[in-house]
């Protein structure tokens, strides 16, 4: 990182993926030209969780390369006067790989409970098990983490 200024700690990264609403997934497509996909996600044991169907660009790119990285931009407000930005962003680099079991159903759960009020959390389980089956997770084992911040 060329601005050392800039450079957060662990503990404000962490927040940053923690909170952050989507982020960006990129990865080694056709023709080995980068291919990025913005998606939901939850940060949970140190890993990035998402979800998607059974089939399709994404799941083929990742088993053919399993390098990823993943970008979340927590805030970013123009500074109009300054011809700059006020952000906070965090970066991961790691290996993507299939989930199953326990663990699959508790990121659907976790997932629901990110993205929905209380009131809806007991349809959201309810949701989660029918689609159980028809539903792939990918868990991100970080390798690399960075965050950086102009505040």
């Amino acid at each position: 990182m060329r601005r050392q200024d800039r450079k957060l700690d662990r503990t404000e990264t962490d927040k940053i993926l923690k909170n952050g609403d989507y982020g960006v997934l990129s990865m080694v497509g056709e023709d080995n030209c980068a291919y990025g996909i913005p998606l939901n996600y939850v940060y949970m044991r140190n890993s990035i969780y998402f979800h998607c169907a059974s089939e399709g660009q994404k799941l083929d790119y990742i088993r053919k390369n399993n390098k990823v990285s993943f970008c979340v931009v927590g805030e970013a407000i123009p500074l109009v006067d300054q011809f700059s930005m006020k952000y906070e962003s965090a970066i991961v680099s790691g290996n993507a790989s299939e989930v199953d079991g326990d663990e699959k159903f508790e990121v659907l759960i976790a997932l629901v409970a990110k993205y929905s009020s209380d009131e809806y959390l007991e349809k959201g389980r309810e949701y989660a098990v029918r689609a159980l089956d028809k539903t792939t997770v990918i868990r991100i084992d970080i390798e690399n983490i960075t965050g950086k911040a102009r505040r």
